[in-house]
Order: C-alpha cells, then sequence, then structure tokens
C-alpha cells in the first residue's frame, strides 16, 4: 500500500514538473520587447524578437505582389522592413503615420514584420479649408443659437 503511494506522489510530481515547463517556456517564447528605430540601429536592443516603433518614411511604401516593403524611420535613422502577411492593413498606414511592427530583426539589418498597426488619429479634425474647419463646435453653431429647455433637461434639471 505504501509503494503504491509514492509512485503517485512521483507519478503527479512528474506531470506538475512538465507542465511548469511548458508554462515557462511557452512564456519566453512568447515575450515580446518594445524598442524605437534609434535603439535598433545603435545595437542596443540584443533581442531578435522585438516590437519596434517608428514613422512610415515618405515614399518608401512599395507593394510588389503579396509582399510590402517600407522604411520605418526615427529622426535620422531608419530601417528596411518586409512585410508578407495576410492580414489587410488599416487605412491609417500611409507616409509619415505612426507605426508599431511585430517581428524578428534580422543580422543583415532588415526586419521581417509578421504585425503591423498603425496609430489612429487621437484628435479629428475638419480638413484643412472646409466649412468649418477653424471654428469650434460651438462657435459653428453661431452666435444667434439659443440652448432651449430641451437641451438641459438631459442634465438633471429641474426646471
Amino acid at each position: 500500500m505504501q509503494n503504491k503511494k509514492w509512485k503517485f506522489g512521483i507519478g503527479i510530481g512528474i506531470i506538475l514538473a512538465v507542465v511548469a515547463w511548458e508554462a515557462v517556456s511557452g512564456f519566453q517564447q512568447s515575450k515580446t520587447y518594445y524598442v524605437t528605430v534609434n535603439e535598433l540601429t545603435q545595437g542596443q536592443a540584443a533581442r531578435r524578437h522585438v516590437r519596434v516603433g517608428g514613422l512610415v518614411a515618405q515614399g518608401s511604401i512599395e507593394r510588389r505582389g503579396g509582399k510590402l516593403t517600407f522604411r520605418l524611420a526615427q529622426d535620422a535613422n531608419s530601417i528596411p522592413v518586409t512585410y508578407v502577411g495576410t492580414e489587410t492593413l488599416p487605412d491609417t498606414f500611409k507616409d509619415d503615420a505612426q507605426a508599431i511592427i511585430d517581428g524578428d530583426y534580422l543580422a543583415s539589418g532588415e526586419f521581417r514584420a509578421e504585425k503591423i498597426q498603425a496609430k489612429c488619429a487621437s484628435k479629428y479634425q475638419a480638413a484643412p479649408g472646409s466649412q468649418g474647419a477653424n471654428k469650434s463646435p460651438v462657435a459653428a453653431l453661431g452666435p444667434d443659437h439659443q440652448f432651449g429647455k430641451s437641451t438641459l433637461s438631459g442634465l438633471g434639471s429641474s426646471q
């Protein structure tokens, strides 16, 4: 009876050790570090799999078949990026857009992107030259606009 308990305990211990090993090694493989283009080009990022943020260089976007190449820049530094993916790129991915790329930095200095994210504008404005482009929303209503009682009723007014 005592022998069966020992075998059972050793079996459970082995199973727990394997599960712990898989969890730790899976976590290590999924870690991605965020660096800037300057850090990457100056060799400060010793990691192979990284996430890099920068600006898409003006006029560098080229599409050939299912392959997209562009340069990601920061200050005077830039890196060539190749993306061969199936995901549709966002509409905000264009020249001078802020982008974050996720992938592998090769010894040749080229970056192979697996994912591309383009930063969305946090402030929406009317296009220059359009009606109301230089006015605030309240100023666009005009000086004669009156806020009626119905506007205040939703604010908990007791009038």
